[in-house]
């Protein structure tokens, strides 16, 4: 079998997110996700991204990117030179993940196997307590209060009192608070205090990227984590003295073969690593499962934020996520 018998095809999904998702920058009530796959005639293999405006992303350019692929993987580009020809980036990670599952499926072999990685184990994800007033993050908290690992989204005016009203709602759960570039320098100060006045364990993205020199300049005692700020390798050096650890998404590298490369990279540069998501389907999050097996902090829960999962999606069980089934993907 040669690459040059592979068909494209691509779908634009909607997820209706149980509630409502709130970040800094707004609240969404559902994920809309591309879905690319590639197939030969008796093999099939599938990825998921998500389109993100914040980085210049739409459904439609995504797709009409996606497209424009199209003659180059007809005539058989393979996932190699795919990193070359695409950007990195949501329509990069769709096709990159697709080839990954079709390797796994046209070999027999899974994806990990493929990757030269040990198989995947069960892990501890984080789970989001979307932006809201002080009682209603409250609320959410006492209801996740069991979990081991709560990811508690802030950015607006009034954080101090967020962040003391979920560790009272949490009090045993370990925190992650994400700003979300939402802080600013005259606010980062009393913020951090809070933080670390509730014992949070990783504070995400405080300063919007680019603007961020102050994050060289203040002491700490909490890890700082970059996540806007942080794309792919070419990212890290820009990183050095400001950050500790980075968020390494799929969706920001373009794939799992550039996520692997920059987890690698990131650690030989003494960077904590963190595995994120956006809020999608189980098919997003199963070769983000491979990634985060080298993760300090993994925040995998997209699918328990919609009202329903995908058929056959990833198992959840208390505070873990499970590998994928061959089925669903690798």
């Amino acid at each position: 079998m040669t690459q040059a018998s592979l068909t494209l095809s691509y779908t634009v999904e909607r997820w209706p997110i149980a509630g409502s998702f709130g970040i800094s920058r707004g609240v969404k009530t559902e994920a809309v996700v591309v879905v690319a796959e590639l197939a030969d005639g008796n093999r099939r293999g599938r990825g998921e991204c998500v389109p993100y405006l914040r980085y210049g992303e739409t459904v439609e350019s995504v797709t009409a990117q996606i497209e424009g692929l199209r003659p180059q993987i007809e005539a058989g580009l393979d996932r190699r030179t795919l990193q070359t020809a695409m950007p990195p980036g949501a329509a990069r990670n769709a096709l990159d993940c697709a080839f990954w599952d079709l390797e796994a499926k046209r070999s027999g072999r899974p994806a990990h196997e493929i990757a030269g990685i040990a198989a995947p184990a069960a892990l501890t994800t984080a789970f989001t307590i979307s932006l809201a007033v002080p009682d209603d993050m409250a609320k959410a908290a006492a209801k996740a209060a069991s979990r081991a690992l709560l990811k508690i989204k802030l950015g607006s005016d009034g954080d101090s009192d967020r962040i003391a009203a979920v560790r009272n709602a949490a009090p045993k759960a370990t925190l992650i608070v994400d700003a979300n570039e939402g802080w600013t320098d005259g606010n980062l100060g009393s913020n951090l205090a809070a933080c670390a006045q509730a014992g949070v364990a990783l504070i995400e993205q405080p300063l919007p990227a680019g603007k961020d020199e102050a994050l060289a300049r203040i002491g700490r005692t909490i890890p700082i984590c970059a996540d806007e700020s942080m794309h792919d390798r070419a990212s890290l050096p820009a990183l050095a003295g400001k950050y500790d650890a980075v968020n390494i998404k799929l969706d920001k590298t373009g794939g799992l073969t550039e996520a692997l490369a920059t987890a690698a990279e990131a650690e030989r540069q003494k960077f904590t690593i963190m595995v994120g998501c956006m809020v999608a389907t189980s098919l997003a999050m199963a070769p983000a499962v491979l990634l985060a097996q080298r993760a300090r902090f993994v925040d995998l829960d997209g699918p328990l934020l919609l009202s329903k999962d995908r058929p056959g999606g990833l198992r959840y069980e208390d505070s873990l996520v499970y590998p994928p089934a061959a089925a669903l993907w690798g």
